[in-house]
């Protein structure tokens, strides 16, 4: 298999902690690629013509996109190991990963804006915006924090690739305010859980 990645990615990370748990990252060959908004990738559109990574080509040829597909089809391939078959278990993992994903999507686009954009050119409406729906996901996942606990899973693997970039990045100075139960989660985790350290944003 072959991974597009950037080791920075929050969406790379979640898809490499599936891989590891699920003893899957020795077949992932990585392929070191740049994403940039201003300056699109043509080498990246010959495998995904959205230009985004994470994309995975599959042993069989098959180019999978978006991280979502990607951390399925690799845990699947590993017996599924972080995301139940059926039941509810399945789908409290499937909206956690949602939430997660949400809250990283809305950092990039704050990080494109502030870091990327020209001064003059920044929309500060758009950035309160996309601030604000980071703020109430934080605020919902302190307040299910307890549902973090117990045994891993995709949705608990999204959390904290989510969270770890986004404090990495600083897109919300103050992100751990008021939210103590949360980020002791995440930093025990990162701690203890062998694959969350290995791929900690550097």
């Amino acid at each position: 298999m072959k991974l597009f990645y950037s080791a920075l990615s929050p969406f790379v990370r979640k898809v490499m902690i599936v891989a590891i748990e699920n003893g899957l990252d020795g077949r992932i060959e990585q392929v070191p690629t740049g994403v940039n908004p201003a300056a699109p990738n043509k080498d990246l559109a010959k495998h995904n013509p959205l230009m985004k990574i994470p994309a995975l080509i599959t042993d069989d040829g098959l180019t999978l996109v978006e991280s979502k597909v990607i951390a399925q089809y690799l845990d699947a391939l590993g017996g599924n190991r972080l995301l139940p078959a059926s039941g509810r278990g399945r789908w409290q993992a499937l909206r956690m990963e949602a939430i997660a994903d949400g809250i990283a999507d809305a950092g990039i686009l704050v990080r494109y804006e502030t870091a990327m954009r020209p001064a003059g050119l920044q929309w500060k409406e758009w950035v309160d915006g996309q601030t604000a729906k980071i703020a109430n996901a934080l605020d919902l996942l302190e307040a299910e924090a307890a549902d973090l606990e117990g045994p891993l899973d995709l949705g608990k693997v999204a959390v904290a690739s989510a969270l770890g970039w986004l404090e990495f990045r600083n897109v919300i100075p103050g992100a751990r305010d008021g939210r103590p139960k949360l980020f002791a989660w995440l930093d025990k985790a990162d701690r203890e859980i062998p694959s969350f350290a290995a791929t900690r944003p550097k």
